[in-house]
């Protein structure tokens, strides 16, 4: 199991935010670029990015953390996984052409899930994931803002006929409480892109939102074998309550 270490990005610093609420903000250093090269020195498997102002549509906002980010690639060798406010292919391209190994595709597979099927088959399936943040069972679009009819497994399964293999599932209640990940509705959802009868068709899932402490990172590696690839972890490790090097042995060795 892998372990990504969330480095969320607001007018150019590290912040982490309550249930995504804008209003709910901490900040926890204004040099993201140091924050990675820690993360990376200890051990994470990846950085997980976050564009919160390009999620909610602050441009010039968006514009400084793109900034952000790209110091951010130039200086690790560590994986980068990026999300937020990528709304079109050429969005998508710059992402990757900047050295992102892999986007974060939420609102476009809610507003327009047949383009999906066109993203993966031009980018490749390794270079995308489908960004499925939950809320009272629906899938939430434009950084959380938007609350659609969508049923978050139904649409993985829809994309995952494009050959879908990489799921984020966010459970928006959890994130940034510390009140532990939903680890049941992502096993469900790990179960849905693993059907049994045609070991061809598979996607991971990455469980997200809530991390509280080590016993959470035990759980999860519990269940890898349902099909989750790995965990994000955000505030817990900027408060302390999760030290990353335990964590990668945990997800690594088990106990």
């Amino acid at each position: 199991m892998k372990i990504f270490a969330a480095i969320d990005l607001k007018n150019g610093k590290c912040v982490r935010l309550a249930q995504g609420d804008p209003a709910a903000e901490t900040i926890y250093g204004d040099d993201p670029v140091e924050i990675a090269d820690t993360w990376e020195s200890i051990g994470t498997d990846w950085l997980h990015v976050v564009n919160l102002d390009g999620a909610f549509g602050h441009k010039a906002q968006a514009a400084q953390n793109i900034d952000a980010l790209q110091a951010i690639l130039d200086r690790v060798s560590v994986p980068v996984q990026f999300g937020g406010g990528l709304r079109s292919p050429e969005d998508i391209e710059e992402a990757l052409d900047m050295g992102v190994t892999r986007v974060v595709i939420g609102s476009i597979a809610v507003d327009r899930p047949r383009q999906m099927l066109d993203i993966l088959a031009h980018f490749g399936p390794e270079r995308v994931a489908l960004g499925l943040d939950v809320k009272e069972g629906k899938v939430a679009a434009h950084g959380w803002r938007q609350l659609s009819e969508t049923d978050p497994i139904k649409l993985a399964q829809l994309i995952h006929t494009a050959g879908l293999r990489h799921v984020i599932h966010t459970d928006i209640s959890r994130d940034g409480m510390l009140s532990g990940p939903n680890v049941a509705a992502s096993v469900a959802m790990a179960r849905a892109g693993n059907p049994a009868s045609d070991s061809t068709r598979r996607f991971q899932v990455i469980v997200s939102g809530g991390v509280a402490s080590l016993e959470d990172v035990r759980k999860v590696k519990a269940v890898e074998h349902e099909g989750i690839e790995g965990l994000i972890i955000g505030k817990a490790l900027y408060t302390g309550a999760v030290d990353l090097a335990e964590a990668m042995r945990i997800a690594h060795d088990g106990e």
